[in-house]
């Protein structure tokens, strides 16, 4: 954890990372809309970074709690959420695996992050436990993982220079990403992987999305069209994005679930 939380102190701007990602971004909040129609709902963002969708969220209406392993993302939501003339409920600065002290219920319970980074299943589980017990009854959970194909998929699309073929193959087979290989200590997984253990944390599948799926080959190009031409290549990502001939076309999965 502490090699992680210097990552995004240190070496990682988490909100810029949506300015050059905007496909994911705008796909994504395309899912928040979908299901998150009631008003002003309990939200607790948990390993949010800095805020984006918390943000997002409160500008809806929502009460939006958002907590994350990184002080300086704390900080950052802070202020971009002055400057938007709202405020979170709670900018907490913790982490997903110590939930225990936490008591209020929520409507909605975004782990929109942690999972990215905890190698072993066990980690996993307890991460997705506490936060169940965080979220009411029939209560909406929004997850999202990172694809075993992503560090492939990069280095298409941005032809890196090859190191070790079997260090880029090498994903598909244990998922782990040790920190000091260009990203911190990550965990990497197959489609599904990702919904069958989603499944039996106790959540009841509402839809599985590969967020970026093909424009994430043509990411740079399609997000410097003009406005109006970029927002029907996201809708048509948009509903491609649950097409399963497509998951592994995408760098991250998006799994929404039910709580029962």
């Amino acid at each position: 954890m502490n090699e992680i939380e210097y990552w995004y102190d240190h070496e990682f701007n988490e909100w810029e990372r949506l300015n050059r990602h905007k496909i994911e971004f705008d796909v994504t909040k395309r899912y928040l809309d979908d299901f998150i129609k009631e008003k002003n709902l309990e939200i607790f963002d948990i390993g949010g970074g800095p805020g984006r969708y918390s943000i997002y969220l409160a500008e809806k209406g929502h009460q939006v709690t958002l907590l994350d392993l990184s002080e300086k993302n704390i900080e950052i939501a802070k202020q971009k959420s002055f400057e938007r003339g709202i405020t979170l409920e709670g900018y907490i600065h913790g982490n997903a695996l110590e939930l225990e002290g936490f008591e209020n219920q929520y409507d909605v319970i975004l782990l929109m992050g942690p999972l990215y980074h905890l190698l072993k299943e066990p980690e996993r589980r307890k991460a997705v436990d506490g936060a169940l017990k965080l979220l009411k009854p029939n209560g909406i959970m929004i997850a999202t993982f990172i694809s075993s194909y992503a560090p492939v998929q990069d280095h298409i699309m941005n032809l890196y220079p090859i190191e070790s073929v079997q260090g880029i193959l090498g994903y598909l087979q244990n998922g782990e990403n040790k920190g000091g290989k260009g990203f911190t200590t990550a965990y990497f997984i197959k489609p599904n992987g990702a919904r069958e253990f989603m499944d039996s944390c106790g959540l009841k599948e509402l839809t599985f999305a590969g967020i970026e799926n093909i424009l994430g080959y043509k990411e740079k190009e399609i997000t410097s069209l003009e406005e109006s031409e970029y927002r029907k290549w996201i809708e048509i990502g948009y509903r491609l994005s649950t097409d399963e001939n497509l998951f592994c076309t995408s760098q991250h999965f998006l799994y929404i679930g039910r709580k029962v």
